[in-house]
């Protein structure tokens, strides 16, 4: 069976099914997974956010050696940051002598749920100069797909353009959509508030028709709640001609996340996934526990990032020490209360596939079309 629009001549993909790239320590998107997404006809995407140039190439150089199909890399390009050292160490500093009450807080996580201090080792903290370091890395090796999971793209789609590479651009809201357009970008990811991670305010059914009027000819891609090939039918009846999955492929045999941690979305509501800013100082949605709770009750407002960032990662650095994953940042999105066992990418792609075409066949049906 074939999905086919004019997003798959794009991208050069045989149906119009996207892994979202997924951060969380690399964990979540590996080469692996990646790959076998591109080798079922979707797109892979490698989610490279926070991870070195070097590391970035490392997971390139990986997806290749598994598949000749295309693939793309997703990196988080904020628009502003607050103002902060350029070092994880420095961000730690500035925590020290300038927002004491939080670091205060944090030790007391710790103490709470009886966790070992474990800081993240390296020194690389999220800033201009480290992005512009990713940016290179892809450039130079020449990937075919660049997705802007965050942010403004202009920095990167004149240069992504002038080698051939199609360039995407996350929204949640139809206005952003429109300067992602501007900005140069291919395709536009309409990403709803249903979401897992970082995630806007608008729901799917409003906001897709509404980025598609607003960026005109430009390929609509719709994200967000999307688990099961109804969802892909419904986003493209709302004019979208593609669907980006992230929650669903967490649960793959394929992804790095820890058995416990699939184990608990596996398990979970859509209830059970709410924003926060406690992880990272920007709203993100994962699954509730103790640890967004506290932050909720302290009465203390997160940080920007990339002080809360570098405070809780610090934190979630102690919690894979001490493999305490009931603690751990469990990102996903409310499609998660949809997804039942654990399966392979393969199967994942051809459930959804199948799922759609049969979705689009019983509308044909109850319709008399």
């Amino acid at each position: 069976m074939a999905i086919r629009t004019a997003l798959c001549d794009l991208l050069g993909i045989e149906h119009p099914i996207l892994l979202a790239g997924m951060g969380v320590w690399g964990m979540a998107t590996p080469p692996a997974l990646v790959a076998a997404v591109s080798e079922a006809g979707g797109l892979g995407v490698l989610g490279c956010s926070g991870l070195s140039p070097e590391e970035i190439r490392r997971r390139i150089k990986a997806v290749r050696a598994l598949t000749d199909k295309p693939f793309g890399v997703d990196l988080l390009l904020p628009a502003t940051l607050a103002p902060a050292a350029t070092t994880r160490s420095g961000v730690r500093a500035e925590l020290d002598e300038k927002f004491p009450e939080h670091v205060a807080f944090y030790r007391n996580l710790l103490t709470r749920f009886e966790l070992a201090e474990a800081p993240v080792q390296d020194d690389i903290v999220i800033s201009s100069e480290f992005i512009e370091a990713q940016i290179a890395v892809t450039l130079e090796e020449h990937v075919p797909v660049f997705a802007a999971g965050l942010g403004d793209p202009g920095r990167v789609t004149g240069r992504a353009k002038a080698q051939g590479m199609v360039t995407l651009g996350l929204a949640g809201s139809p206005r952003n959509a429109a300067r992602q357009v501007e900005a140069g970008v291919d395709a536009v990811v309409a990403q709803g508030t249903e979401a897992g991670g970082h995630t806007g305010r608008v729901a799917n059914f409003a906001l897709i028709p509404q980025v598609v009027d607003a960026v005109g000819t430009t390929p609509v891609i719709a994200a967000g709640g999307i688990s099961d090939g109804r969802g892909i039918a419904a986003s493209m009846a709302l004019g979208a001609s593609g669907a980006w999955l992230g929650s669903l492929f967490l649960t793959a045999d394929e992804s790095d996340m820890p058995g416990a941690c699939k184990d608990e979305l596996i398990a979970s509501r859509s209830t059970d996934m709410d924003v926060t800013r406690a992880w990272t100082g920007k709203t993100l949605r994962a699954r509730k526990n103790e640890v967004s709770a506290a932050w909720a009750e302290s009465g203390l407002d997160p940080l920007p990032t990339p002080h809360q960032r570098v405070l809780m990662e610090d934190f979630l650095e102690a919690v894979k020490s001490a493999k305490r994953w009931d603690l751990f940042m469990n990102a996903a999105g409310q499609g998660i209360g949809m997804v039942s066992k654990r399966k392979s990418a393969a199967e994942i792609m051809t459930d959804l596939i199948e799922g759609t075409e049969r979705a689009m066949d019983e509308l044909a049906a109850r319709t008399g079309r």
